[in-house]
C-alpha cells in the first residue's frame, strides 16, 4: 500500500522533459518508479541511471521513505561541454508506506542502474483464516 507524496511532481518531470533542468539540492530532480505486489511484498523500482550506489541514500521514518541520490558529471570543469542533455544533480522521492508494511525488513538492490526495494507486508497484515466450532457452543473468535 504505497501513497504518492506530492500530486504536482508529475507535472516538474514534465516540465523538466520539455523545458530541460537538472536537480539542485533545494530542487531535486524526479526519478521515475514503478510500484507493485509481488507475493507477500511490495516492490519498488527507481531508475537511476550512471549513479554511483555509494550516493544512494536511503531513509524511513514514520512510514515515510525517503530516496536521494546524486549523478556527478564525469567530465572535469575544465571541459568544453558540446552538449548536456543527460540529467545531472540530485534526484529525490518521497513515499508514504502503509501501516501495513513491514518497514524494518526492507531489501535494498542496486544493479544495472536500477534501485529496487522489497517491503515485506507485516504479518498483522496478512489474510488468515478462523476456525469456526461446530458444536453449538458459543466460541470467542480473536482475530
Amino acid at each position: 500500500m504505497l501513497m504518492r507524496t506530492d500530486p504536482f511532481r508529475e507535472l516538474d518531470r514534465l516540465t523538466q522533459q520539455f523545458f530541460g533542468g537538472n536537480g539542485t539540492a533545494t530542487r531535486p530532480a524526479l526519478m521515475p518508479m514503478d510500484a507493485y505486489r509481488s507475493g507477500n511484498d511490495y516492490v519498488v523500482q527507481f531508475d537511476l541511471p550512471g549513479v554511483a550506489p555509494e550516493s544512494i541514500d536511503l531513509d524511513v521514518e514514520r512510514n515515510v521513505l525517503t530516496v536521494k541520490a546524486e549523478r556527478r558529471p564525469e567530465y572535469g570543469e575544465d571541459a568544453e561541454v558540446q552538449v548536456s542533455e543527460r540529467p545531472r544533480g540530485v534526484f529525490s522521492r518521497q513515499l508514504f508506506l502503509g501501516d501495513t508494511l513491514d518497514t524494518d525488513s526492507i531489501k535494498a538492490d542496486y544493479d544495472a542502474g536500477v534501485l529496487t526495494l522489497r517491503v515485506p507486508i507485516a504479518e498483522q497484515a496478512k489474510p488468515r483464516k478462523i476456525a469456526i466450532g461446530s458444536s453449538g457452543e458459543a466460541k470467542q473468535i480473536r482475530a
